[in-house]
């Protein structure tokens, strides 16, 4: 309870700051709060897409897999195209975008490749914040390198809003199922599942 009241008190700094340097100060970086809360979903095997570091694929510890289009040093799998990925149909139970999505221009030509490589009881996981909560964190991080490794492409947003990403992956085949909120609210975490074939309009 204690460390819980104390990492709220902090949160401007663990916002601002690094992830690197929130954990040195012995707090939870946000970075690591998202992990933990998609982890809590994770089951059977598991394709990160996005994964940065590679962190999330780590921490589950067991049939995981991670993609990325840059290499963040995390051991994953670096791919042309997310939309183009070299794995079997139906092959993955849990897919996951941690704070990924937005940074993919291409989101529904990738969606279209996670509903073909997910199984039948498959879920998808999306962490996301709405975009002016993005520009902020962006502004206020302006010397943190972990927000300025690359240039941002045409189509990645600095945030998505609840309605476009449940739009977005209803599109492409996948059932709403539940939002959860984290870090007061400020992060938020949806979980969808694959519509089964007479509900997906012939996907």
């Amino acid at each position: 309870m204690l460390s819980k009241l104390i990492n709220t008190i902090c949160l401007p700094i663990r916002f601002i700051l690094s992830h690197e340097a929130v954990n040195k100060l012995g707090l939870r970086s946000l970075r690591d709060e998202r992990c933990n809360i998609v982890m809590k979903y994770c089951r059977g095997r598991l394709l990160d897409i996005g994964c940065g570091n590679n962190q999330l694929v780590r921490a589950y510890g067991h049939d995981g897999v991670g993609v990325d289009v840059y290499d963040f040093a995390g051991e994953a799998l670096i791919v042309e195209d997310s939309s183009k990925l070299p794995f079997e149909d139906g092959s993955f139970q849990t897919v996951s975008f941690v704070a990924s999505l937005n940074h993919i221009p291409n989101r529904q030509q990738t969606l279209k490749e996670v509903y073909r490589i997910l199984s039948e009881e498959g879920l998808v996981l999306v962490t996301a914040i709405i975009p002016f909560v993005g520009i902020i964190r962006h502004k206020l991080a302006w010397w943190d390198p972990d927000q300025h490794k690359r240039d941002m492409k045409e189509g990645e947003e600095m945030g998505l809003t609840h309605e476009y990403i449940v739009c977005l992956l209803e599109n492409e085949g996948f059932e709403y199922v539940k939002k959860k909120r984290f870090i007061l609210g400020l992060n938020n975490l949806y979980i969808f599942k694959r519509k089964h074939l007479s509900n997906s309009k012939g996907k």
